[in-house]
């Protein structure tokens, strides 16, 4: 048993499973690549992107952005099987692997997605829920802080079986509490590759319960970071200039990078 983990309290942590729902996006298979044919497709409001494996040639793309950048409002996004529809009947079943964005605008660079299989174990992030937060004895507990030490937690599992996310009950935690990775009660099919590794040592804490010190919440932080924020306010405003003046140059750079 790790430090601040009570025993016996580890069963009253639970997990609820969404199975991922399939997203469609529509996508068109491009021939002129390279720098120019990206900005150009950019400025016409397209994506390009590319997509590989599944023991088959990569393909590029390119999807419509305004569509894509709707879909990437939901976290669940990047964490489930995507469908890849070109044309009215060819299909691909595929996971985000990597998306580059604009430094400072709403644009979608550029964006990969791998080929799955319904029959090979798809490694994977998926995010986690915590719930009951507000409800648990840590939390009405006065100079307790209940920290999520995971916001992700990369797991293995067939496409069929895979979770949209992971949710965890935090409603009767006390203070000292830790909830241990090894403790989370997973859907069947799913499995966490780093408690497989060396016979589960690298068991870690998604949350715990820890008391803070009373300068930590009182007087003597709040007017350090309330100076820290004022020099920042100031450093802001002198290199505002700077920011306005480098924007067509950021652009242009990001622009012209190569296709994945």
């Amino acid at each position: 048993m790790v430090p601040g983990q009570v025993a016996g309290r580890v069963n009253f942590y639970y997990e609820r499973f969404i199975m991922s729902e399939q997203t469609s996006i529509t996508a068109e298979i491009r021939e002129d690549v390279g720098k120019g044919a990206s900005r150009r497709l950019r400025r016409e409001g397209k994506v390009p992107a590319v997509i590989y494996g599944g023991h088959r040639d990569p393909v590029s793309l390119t999807l419509p952005h305004a569509e894509l950048l709707h879909e990437i409002e939901n976290e669940s996004f990047f964490s489930s099987i995507l469908e890849i529809r070109v044309g009215e009947d060819r299909t691909q079943q595929a996971v985000v692997r990597d998306m580059q964005r604009h430094p400072f605008k709403p644009v979608i660079m550029h964006i990969d997605f791998m080929r799955v299989s319904a029959e090979e174990v798809l490694r994977i992030s998926v995010p986690v829920h915590f719930i009951g937060e507000e409800l648990s004895p840590a939390g009405k507990a006065s100079g307790v802080v209940i920290q999520h030490q995971m916001t992700e937690i990369e797991i293995a599992a067939l496409p069929r079986n895979l979770p949209e996310f992971l949710s965890v009950d935090l409603s009767r935690m006390d203070a000292g509490d830790a909830v241990m990775l090894s403790s989370i009660i997973l859907p069947e099919g799913v499995t966490i590759p780093q408690l497989e590794m060396d016979g589960g040592i690298h068991d870690t804490p998604v949350a715990n319960a820890v008391h803070v010190k009373e300068s930590q919440g009182t007087g003597a932080a709040a007017a350090e970071e309330e100076a820290a924020a004022l020099a920042a306010g100031e450093l802001g405003e002198i290199g505002l200039v700077d920011e306005e003046a480098g924007e067509d140059e950021g652009d242009e750079e990001k622009g012209g990078e190569e296709d994945s």
